[in-house]
This record gives C-alpha cells, sequence and structure tokens, in this order.
C-alpha cells in the first residue's frame, strides 16, 4: 500500500497543502530558470520535479476530507496558474503571433492577408516585436527585410507565412489587442490565458458535481505543472479551446435535444479555435442510435465553424486557411520519413504506411466509440480517440494534450496524464538530442506502455479489501444505447 493513501485525512490535508507549496516553488522557480536554448536538460529536470509533486499532491487528496477538497483545488488552481505569470514566455513564440494578429486586426487589415515582414505594415511595429541591431542576438529571434540599413528581426515565428489561427482564435487576439493598455506587451495574452485556465478549472469541477462523480478530478487539470507552463506563460491559444471542448461535452451529456445542440454550438466553436478539438466529435456521438440525436450534435457544430469564418472569408483577399497546408508538410504529417511524427507506428511498420495505419486505427476507435460508448459519459469516448490519435501520431509539440489533460479530468483514467509528460520531454530535450525520432519513440514508448498496462489492470476483478490502482477514482467507457 502507498503510504500516503494511509495518511489520516488532517494529515493527508497538511501534506497536501504542502505538497501544493512545493509544487508552486518548483513552477514559479522552472519559469524564471530560462529557456530550452540554454539548458534544456536542465529545464526538464525542473520539469520532472515538478510532475513528481504533482503526483505527490494526487495522492494526498485522495485522502482529504470532502467538505474540504473543493476549496483545496480550488486554491491549489489559483497559486499553480499565477506561477505562469512569473515571467514573459520561455519556450514558445506564439503568442508573439497572437499579438500581431491582434494588432493587425485593430488596424483594419485581415490578418490572413499580409505576413509579418511584409513592408506594407512595418508602421504597426514597435522595438518589443520587432528588435533592431544589437537586439537581435537571441537564438528565438527571426530575421526581416532590412531597411534603411538597419538589421531587424522579429519575436514572430515564420514571419514570412500567413497566419495559420481559425476565426475564433483570431476574434480573440483582435479582442485581448482592443482591451490591452499600451505596452503592456506580453502580460495581457498571460493573463487572458490565465483566467481561462480558471475557467476550466470551475467548468469541470460544475460539471462532475453534477454528474455525481468525485471532484477530486478536477485536480488533474487545475495542478498539472502543463497548465501554468504551456497554457499560461507561454499564453497557448489551446487552452481557449479546451474550455469551449469541455463546456460543449458537459452539454452534450444531456439527454434534452437544445442542451446536446448548444453543446454542439460550443465544439464547433473550440474547433473554430484551434481545429484540434475535432477529435472529441466521436466522443461527442457515443451510443448514438438515432439521426436526430447525431445531428443534433453535428449539425450545430458545423454551423459554428462555417458562420465563424465567413467575415473574415468576406474580408480577406487570401486563403483565411494561411499556412496551415505548409505547417502540416513542414511538421511532416504527409510524410513520415520527413521527421520524428508516426514515432511508435514507425518502429514497425515502413514508413509510407504509417499514415494510413494511423487513419484506420483512429477510425476503428471513434467507431468503437459511437457504438459502445456511455452517452452520458461522452468525455471516455473523446478521451480514447484523442489519446490513440497522441499515441500514433506523436506530435512534437506539448501544448496540443491541453485538451487530453482536460479530458483525463473528465473521465480519470491517470494513466493517459503519460502523454503530455512524453510531449513535454519531446519538446524540451530536443534541441539537447538534436530532435532526434528516438527521443520521440522512447518518450512516447514509455507513455504507451502506461497506458497498456493500466488498462490491462482495471480489467482485473478486484479483490476483496484491495485498494485502488489509480491515484483518484475513473471510469471507463462502457455501453449505454441512446
Amino acid at each position: 500500500m502507498n503510504p500516503l493513501t494511509a495518511l489520516t485525512p488532517r494529515t493527508a490535508l497538511v501534506t497536501g497543502v504542502l505538497a501544493l507549496t512545493a509544487l508552486t516553488t518548483a513552477l514559479a522557480l522552472t519559469v524564471v530558470y530560462g529557456d530550452y536554448f540554454g539548458d534544456p536538460a536542465g529545464l526538464f529536470g525542473w520539469y520532472a520535479l515538478c510532475w513528481a509533486l504533482f503526483a505527490v499532491a494526487l495522492l494526498a487528496l485522495r485522502r482529504v476530507p470532502p467538505g474540504r477538497v473543493a476549496w483545496l483545488i480550488v486554491a491549489g488552481a489559483v497559486a499553480v496558474t499565477l506561477t505562469g505569470l512569473s515571467g514573459p514566455p520561455r519556450t514558445s513564440t506564439d503568442s508573439y503571433r497572437y499579438a500581431w494578429d491582434g494588432r493587425v486586426q485593430s488596424a483594419g487589415i485581415s490578418p490572413y492577408d499580409r505576413t509579418p515582414q511584409d513592408p506594407a505594415l512595418a508602421p504597426l511595429r514597435d522595438s518589443w516585436l520587432f528588435p533592431a541591431d544589437a537586439a537581435c542576438g537571441g537564438p528565438d529571434l527571426a530575421p526581416v527585410p532590412a531597411t534603411g540599413g538597419t538589421r531587424h528581426c522579429t519575436r514572430i515565428n515564420r514571419p514570412a507565412v500567413h497566419t495559420i489561427y481559425p476565426p475564433v482564435a483570431e476574434a480573440y487576439f483582435l479582442a485581448v489587442d482592443r482591451l490591452s493598455p499600451a505596452g503592456s506587451r506580453h502580460k495581457p495574452l498571460q493573463t487572458g490565458a490565465a483566467l481561462i485556465s480558471l475557467g476550466v478549472t470551475g467548468a469541470l469541477l460544475l460539471i462532475l458535481r453534477r454528474r455525481g462523480d468525485d471532484g477530486r478530478r478536477a485536480a488533474y487539470w487545475a495542478w498539472c505543472p502543463a497548465v501554468p507552463l504551456e497554457a499560461v506563460n507561454n499564453a497557448h491559444i489551446d487552452v481557449l479551446g479546451v474550455l469551449l471542448a469541455v463546456a460543449g461535452l458537459g452539454l452534450v451529456a444531456s439527454r434534452a435535444l437544445t442542451r446536446r445542440a448548444a453543446g454542439g454550438v460550443l465544439i464547433g466553436a473550440a474547433i473554430a479555435t484551434k481545429l484540434m478539438p475535432a477529435v472529441v466529435l466521436p466522443g461527442a456521438l457515443s451510443g448514438v442510435r438515432r439521426v436526430r440525436d447525431a445531428a443534433a450534435v453535428l449539425l450545430p457544430a458545423a454551423a459554428f465553424v462555417v458562420l465563424a469564418y465567413l467575415p473574415y472569408v468576406s474580408l480577406s483577399r487570401g486563403s483565411v486557411f494561411g499556412y496551415l497546408g505548409g505547417y502540416v508538410e513542414e511538421e511532416g504529417y504527409d510524410d513520415a520519413s520527413a521527421g520524428s511524427r508516426y514515432a511508435l507506428l514507425r518502429l514497425v511498420l515502413p514508413d509510407s504506411w504509417a499514415l494510413p495505419v494511423l487513419v484506420v486505427v483512429v477510425a476503428v476507435v471513434a467507431l468503437y466509440v459511437m457504438w459502445r460508448g456511455d452517452p452520458r459519459r461522452p468525455w471516455s469516448g473523446a478521451l480514447l480517440v484523442t489519446g490513440w490519435a497522441f499515441l500514433l501520431l506523436t506530435p512534437g509539440y506539448s501544448w496540443y494534450a491541453l485538451l487530453l489533460i482536460a479530458l483525463v479530468s473528465l473521465d480519470g483514467r491517470w494513466e493517459w496524464l503519460g502523454i503530455p509528460l512524453a510531449g513535454a520531454a519531446v519538446y524540451v530535450l530536443g534541441p539537447a538530442f538534436g530532435y532526434a525520432p528516438a527521443l520521440t519513440g522512447i518518450a512516447y514508448g514509455a507513455a504507451a506502455v502506461l497506458v497498456v498496462v493500466m488498462s490491462r489492470v482495471r480489467r482485473r476483478p478486484a479483490s476483496p479489501g484491495a485498494g485502488g490502482s489509480a491515484p483518484l477514482p475513473s471510469h471507463s467507457v462502457s455501453r449505454t444505447p441512446r
């Protein structure tokens, strides 16, 4: 038996508070430690420490009295989230593109029409996003064409390509820019992400309470190190998609068609934020047997995506999909031999088979979820589809897994948290290992082993008096026809 599970409730509460205090301290030190260009191995050491403290806090939470769980989760969420505001973005430059897209829209220009280095947009540049001369020495700065003999660069990654972000994300960037004081730089985006992250915690607690589930599971999101580091410090727009997807799934779990339709609208808004939340759609259709029940979700979702794009289509001269096709090619998703994508499939299959096999496997999992899934727990099916898609795709960006963390919080199968940890290892340690495919294979391979082993453990009949195998209670997908 784990010694933490044998604690008295009072001792567990004290242990949980101490673990959260240590976690917030470690997270704050991680944020100020430096970027992954300087010492990636050292930075990942801090990441690993944060995840270890996170695990201790979760184990202690199991024995905390029920009446004190909610306030401890919320207090911990606030403390953990605030650590992301301790410094500027450390391991990603994506938020600089967000700030630029908002600025361009405030000037009445479509973000899909011109690239950041376009000379026509030079009047919108400032020394924060576009340093010059001696300030252009950093490894995370991209050169832009010189003007007047002055050396110029930008914090925006890929300044020669058009934006890739969907319309809800662009509307959010515009809103943040309009609400931000002059010269506030990165803080408004981080602050907005922090508030959204706390909103996800609130939505999780509300859904779990209404469904009669253990509210402790909200801590999987609220205290997870990936949230302050990726959602808040790096201010990734993915967190807005997570909030919309979680709220949407919470509504879809209802039998009322109007609530399911409202859930479909929110899932459509999530898709129009980052596209990736489309992976939850099979889960939203768990156990659906009637066409009208499926249409109640799919039609509002599709309608919202189309309507969200229409204003930008009418205002833009270029494609509103921007650099999406180029990004897919650049990241190696269309050519398995070009990078470290599909790392686990490529261990046992020829490179050319990786993408077709992935499509087949994910399709099979999606069909299983739609046929056998529990319509009262759509997040369980969504977690299965999302988790296996990640294990087979082996993405190189750790913030993509923010959605998966939220699904784990709703469902409770903690073993899937190995995927965001694997993503962090691949992303942070990449520079130290030359972005070798072997690193991706080892990290995601370990995550896959954890999932498979725990799946087998959960299938075993519980012996009398046996303790639980998971840090917090969980539920599995079960067939409940609608």
